[in-house]
């Protein structure tokens, strides 16, 4: 990694003085902690015989006096406990950084993935990296320690800034090597960008992978063939995207909403291969107020096939093409795997030439308005954290 330049120190200062100021805070309180023992031990003798003191005895006893004259009783230590947590807590809620990557040196960084590693790891705020309208043909990995990271494209729409990279499976070692971006903190959010691997037929090859709870993306594009979007884990959001591919290409084991997203199926195949294990697993993908489209030809598409045996997918309120196959559902390998038994597909409110009932596979689940509240984002995603992505503070 290349030594950060003056501008890129002077960017990110303020982030990494936050985090010496807290480590000098918790510095500053076990001291005093530990000067209170001192105290202690000092005051009751007998504890501690002055024929056995340690070597450190003139220094603990200058310590001693210190304290003394500090007079820092408990209560206080544990006030300046409570307000540096405060502190804290606040500055997370609140601070932010933004920094601009621009290939043509009139930003902060020239790459993206220059951002993110010159940044500190675990800071508390949100780091926005705005990006400049341009094609940046890079393979980025947004690790565990690079929590709350923003890509905001600055250009008109989301075409005009475009993360690219043409890998297979074959020529990385593997489906999950593969991937253009690969996001594995959380609290990711990804806004007016698109993500591409521009492999094409013949391969998986993942634009986009996100192992990320709390990750939110709005207006992007995900644009590959086969294995497009590895929505991985955690809880994700997906708002007014557009996601294209023929094969599988939107698959993994996310508990993930796609909300008046446009899911464009460029040739014959499977929309999603999702892949929950258990049968009360909370995960599964929710499609709500989408279109499902195609250019014309393209036909035997498929709603999904289950990539494990308890796969769960949900269409609400979804206009659908003609290209959408009418049974709607299909198994892994028909004649070799029975997923479609264990597994939960369902509709509600499906419309459009595809949307139709007749013809559909038996194993399919058509809800009513009641039994489709529960897929609602703001159930589905739910947690003891409260987090609601469609939330007007969330945006």
């Amino acid at each position: 990694m290349r030594p950060p330049s003056k501008i890129q120190v002077k960017k990110y200062f303020p982030l990494y003085l936050k985090i010496y100021r807290k480590q000098a805070n918790i510095l500053l309180l076990n001291t005093l902690s530990w000067l209170q023992l001192e105290l202690y031990s000092a005051r009751r003798p007998s504890a501690m015989p002055t024929t056995h003191l340690p070597v450190r005895c003139p220094l603990s006893v200058l310590l001693i006096f210190l304290s003394l004259s500090l007079a820092l009783p408990s209560a206080a230590l544990a006030k300046l406990r409570t307000n540096t947590t405060a502190q804290a807590n606040k500055s997370a809620a609140s601070a932010s950084t933004r920094v601009t990557v621009s290939p043509d040196g009139h930003g902060d960084f020239l790459t993206i993935q220059q951002a993110i590693d010159h940044a500190p790891p675990y800071s508390d705020g949100r780091l926005i990296i705005a990006i400049q309208p341009g094609i940046y043909r890079e393979r980025l990995v947004v690790p565990q320690d690079r929590p709350r990271v923003t890509f905001l494209g600055l250009g008109k729409d989301p075409s005009a800034t475009v993360i690219t990279y043409n890998m297979s499976a074959k020529a990385a070692g593997g489906t999950f090597l593969s991937s253009t971006v690969d996001v594995e903190g959380s609290d990711f959010e990804a806004s007016n960008l698109t993500f591409e691997n521009s492999f094409g037929p013949g391969s998986q090859a993942v634009a986009l992978m996100l192992h990320s709870d709390r990750a939110v993306l709005r207006h992007c594009r995900f644009i590959g063939w086969q294995d497009t979007l590895y929505s991985a884990t955690g809880r994700e959001y997906f708002d007014d995207c557009y996601i294209e591919g023929a094969v599988d290409f939107i698959f993994g084991n996310a508990r993930a909403v796609f909300h008046h997203c446009e899911i464009r199926s460029t040739g014959s195949g499977y929309i999603t291969a999702q892949s929950r294990t258990t049968p009360d697993g909370d995960y599964g993908f929710v499609f709500q107020d989408c279109r499902l489209t195609a250019p014309a030809g393209v036909s035997k598409v498929f709603l999904g096939r289950p990539w494990r045996p308890y796969a769960r997918v949900v269409f609400l309120h979804t206009e659908m093409g003609a290209h959408i196959d009418s049974a709607g559902w299909r198994e892994w390998h028909p004649g070799e795997t029975h997923s479609l038994d264990t597994s939960y597909y369902a509709e509600y409110d499906s419309s459009g030439s595809g949307g139709s009932r007749a013809g559909r596979d038996p194993h399919t689940h058509f809800l009513t308005e009641s039994q489709a509240a529960q897929f609602e984002p703001k159930q589905f995603l739910a947690a003891p954290d409260g987090w609601d992505p469609t939330a007007p503070a969330s945006h």
